[in-house]
Order: C-alpha cells, then structure tokens, then sequence
C-alpha cells in the first residue's frame, strides 16, 4: 500500500545522478547531514535502455530501504538537466546521458517501483544541488554571492544571492559554434588530448594520472583550462560572486589545473575567490534533500 508517510520524519533520502552513477544517501533535514554509513554509490550505463537505468536506480534506493528500513518516506533527486523539476519530466536530448528518458515521467516511474506516492519524491537541478550543501556547511558557507561549477560528464552551473540558490544553466552556451559543454566536460578533454596524440583515453581523470609523465596531458589540461577560463569569465562578469566553487569529477585534479586557471582569469572584472568544493558528493545529497526540507518542517509544526 503507498502512504505518505510521517511528514515530521527526520530523514530524506539523498539522491545525486551523474552521468555514469548514482549516489544514494539518508540526509537529516534537521542538520543537513550524512548518515556516512547509509552512502551507496552504483555505476549506471548512461546509453542504456531506460528500464535497465530506471531499474537501477530503484535498485540502488532499495538497497539503502533494506539497511535502514522505514526511515524514509521521502526522495530528493539532484538531477541534471534539462529537465522539467516541478512536474519530474526528463528532458535530457543531445547531452550524451539518458537519451532513452527522453519525454518520460520519472517521478511516475520512480514511484511506481518503489510503491511510493509520486508527490514524495522531489528533483532538484544537480548543480544548484551541489551549491546549496556547499553553501550550508562547506567550502561557501559564510558568503552572500556564490556562482559554482561541476566539471564531469557534463557541465553544470549555478548561482545563489543572499541564499536563493538556482540553476544558471549555461551548459548551452554557445562557443566556438558549439555548446560549452562539448569543450568544458570529461569528453572535451579526452578529445583535447585525442587531437594532440591521436590516443583515446576512457576519461579525464585517466588523462590528468599522466600529467607528471606525459607532455601532451599536460597540453590538453592547459588547453582544457583556455575553454573553462573564457566560460568563467563570461559566468563571473554576469554574476559578480565573491566566490566560486569548483565541483565535479574532474575537479578531484584540481591542484593540477588552478594555477594555470587562476592566471588566465587575473583581469576579469570582479576577481573572486576561487575554491575546491569540500563535500565531495555529500553536497548534492544535501542539497537534493533540502529541497523537501521546508514542507517536512512546516508540516510538523
């Protein structure tokens, strides 16, 4: 039988989807926390079948159920985009991930496989997820004007102004007659270093491991950085942050690319803080969660 559940529960189930997995965790609304020990993370074939991705990711969430039965009744999605949030309709087409979802109602889907209402579950921008928990308790807590980025599969982007967070979505930026986000993703740097060797690499990071030993990898993040640093300067000219944010899979090398990215950003007009994101993939399962945070609490009040 599908319930509602107890509006005052305590906990909400996390969920960040990336391009190649999904991340699932029970977050306390309370605080903003990660249960550490409920954190699952399962690989997802981004070019499968939609039931093969939508079973995976009901399955992932059911592993969670199983380990913490009856805690949840609630899922906030971080989901990237383009996608219709308020009514959970993916619309993702020519990003490379999750064709096969093209037009579906996730929301509906999701819920049917986990004997849920649809109205529990939530979806969130996946960057404007990321910024919200690195706004609330990592590396841009403490600041009024914040812009973020997540570096991976995809680009994502996100602002928030005296604590409204929201997606900027630029990803589709034009550039060089294409979007941004061919240039500035894990795809873009592989096809950097396939021009500059004629070598395919499986991802980024795969490049970035050569770095100390491969002249060319070292070419390909420099050339990667020139993409990323016109996108920044257009994205810190509209926004005027004190801070920015730098998420993402391909920001795990980011001692490798700051220096180079720092120096071509010296004469943007607003110089802001730039920092590595501190919450790793607990931001977006914070940031997802909140995003049910103010009906749960009004509703036990």
């Amino acid at each position: 039988m599908k319930m509602k559940g107890s509006l005052n529960n305590k906990y909400v189930l996390g969920i960040d989807i990336g391009g190649s997995h999904i991340t699932a965790g029970l977050v306390d609304i309370q605080c903003r926390s990660i249960i550490e020990s409920s954190v699952i993370r399962r690989k997802v074939d981004r070019h499968a079948p939609a039931k093969e991705i939508l079973d995976t990711w009901a399955g992932t969430i059911r592993e969670v159920e199983a380990l913490y039965p009856g805690t949840f009744q609630h899922i906030g999605f971080a989901m990237p985009g383009p996608f219709d949030y308020k009514n959970g309709i993916c619309l993702i087409k020519g990003f490379d991930k999750y064709e096969a979802l093209y037009n579906m109602n996730i929301r509906e889907a999701l819920a049917e496989r986990l004997d849920l209402l649809p109205e529990n579950l939530c979806f969130r921008n996946d960057a404007e997820a990321f910024l919200e928990g690195e706004l609330f308790c990592g590396a841009a807590r403490g600041f009024c004007h914040v812009i973020g980025i997540t570096l991976g599969t995809g680009l994502g982007s996100a602002t928030s102004h005296y604590g409204v967070t929201v997606d900027a979505a630029l990803s589709v930026l034009e550039y060089q007659g294409q979007k941004i986000e061919e240039f500035v993703s894990t795809r873009g740097m592989v096809a950097i270093y396939q021009q500059l060797t004629g070598v395919v690499l499986t991802d980024a990071l795969a490049i970035c491991d050569r770095f100390y030993t491969d002249p060319m990898a070292a070419k390909a993040i420099e050339l990667f950085c020139g993409h990323l640093s016109w996108f920044l300067r257009y994205f810190i000219d509209q926004e005027k942050p004190e801070v920015l944010v730098i998420g993402g899979n391909i920001a795990q090398a980011y001692i490798l690319f700051i220096g180079t990215l720092r120096r071509q950003l010296a004469n943007v007009s607003v110089f802001p803080v730039i920092v590595h994101a501190m919450l790793g993939e607990n931001a977006a399962l914070i940031g997802a969660a909140s995003s049910l945070e103010r009906k749960l609490v009004s509703s036990a009040t």
